[in-house]
């Protein structure tokens, strides 16, 4: 995902032998003036099948009729601190790349909503940022402060609605306060809902924000595990939670809610028993497919039944 952002960035390198993305100071500063001149052009922020096998063809299909379709691009401060220059220092850490990178992402987010609402006119991007993760750690040269500041103003300049998509370890309530329309977590990993965080996912949800709530795991051992109606009711003590320290009923929780997979990635395929439980029960009604289609295949699945009975439930 941070090679499909980098292409055009300056001072970037792509080696696929090592599968690495090699960013060099000097380099920067040489490209910085082709940069200059290619930044008017609309095509330097396109995804281009150098570097995504499958959007082109996402954008070939007829999505006129589905309910709304989304992008996703990688976000800046999973980027700044993912790829490092030549001394191993993420890129975060200066100023100045740090400011052309939050442009060129708001860039590259802007274009992908353009593209996408020619063909449905309710489409979103997320912003895939598991590096505000990282902003809490004592280690890090790029803090949460810093990042809360920054990412505000940075979603200011964004078009359409400002969605965020997060699926490491959360601090719920400063994601709620960044100031997006559309947040979506790995809610599965939460186990239970905390009272402190109660109060700003109501706020959040009376300033008319959406939750996406990643309730279906996409790890084989998990999925195992559960069942749709063992996941609806996870999701549903958690509402019941915000409902009692707030007074928000679960009817307009539901309402204002998106169920997903808990991580737009596959963990742990094919381990501790799930394995042989898709080999015995799919394999055969499915030859043709990879162990990773059929747990995609079943969390979704999954997801369909589990919002099925809460749609039910809240006669939704």
């Amino acid at each position: 995902m941070y090679v499909q952002t980098s292409e055009h960035f300056p001072g970037i390198t792509i080696d696929p032998d090592n599968e690495k993305i090699l960013f060099d100071n000097a380099r920067f500063d040489e490209d910085l003036g082709k940069y200059s001149q290619i930044m008017p052009w609309t095509e330097t922020f396109a995804l281009n099948p150098s570097h995504s096998v499958t959007y082109q063809r996402f954008l070939e299909k007829d999505l006129q009729g589905y309910n709304a379709i989304r992008g996703q691009v990688t976000g800046p401060v999973s980027f700044g601190f993912r790829v490092t220059d030549e001394n191993a220092r993420p890129i975060i850490y200066s100023e100045g790349i740090r400011a052309l990178l939050f442009d060129f992402i708001q860039r590259k987010v802007n274009l992908q909503y353009q593209q996408l609402t020619e063909k449905n006119a309710r489409a979103f991007v997320w912003l895939d940022e598991p590096g505000l993760g990282w902003v809490f750690s004592g280690l890090s040269g790029y803090n949460d402060i810093q990042a809360r500041q920054e990412y505000h103003s940075f979603l200011n300049n964004l078009d359409g609605p400002r969605a965020l998509h997060l699926c490491a370890n959360v601090n719920l309530p400063y994601l709620l306060e960044l100031g997006t329309d559309i947040l979506s977590f790995d809610a599965y990993q939460m186990e239970l809902m905390p009272k402190g965080y109660t109060r700003h996912v109501a706020d959040f949800l009376n300033n008319v924000g959406i939750i996406s709530w990643g309730i279906i795991p996409t790890d084989s051992t998990s999925l195992h595990n559960e069942t749709p109606q063992t996941l609806a009711a996870k999701l549903e003590g958690y509402w019941e939670a915000i409902s009692l320290h707030t007074g928000l009923t679960e009817q307009q929780i539901a309402r204002q809610a998106l169920l997903a997979p808990a991580r737009c990635c596959l963990k742990n395929t094919g381990r501790v028993g799930a394995w042989d439980d898709i080999k015995v029960n799919e394999v055969k009604t499915n030859p043709d497919m990879t162990v990773e289609e059929q747990i995609v295949e079943r969390a979704f699945d999954y997801l369909r039944t589990a919002s099925q009975i809460l749609k039910n439930r809240f006669s939704l």
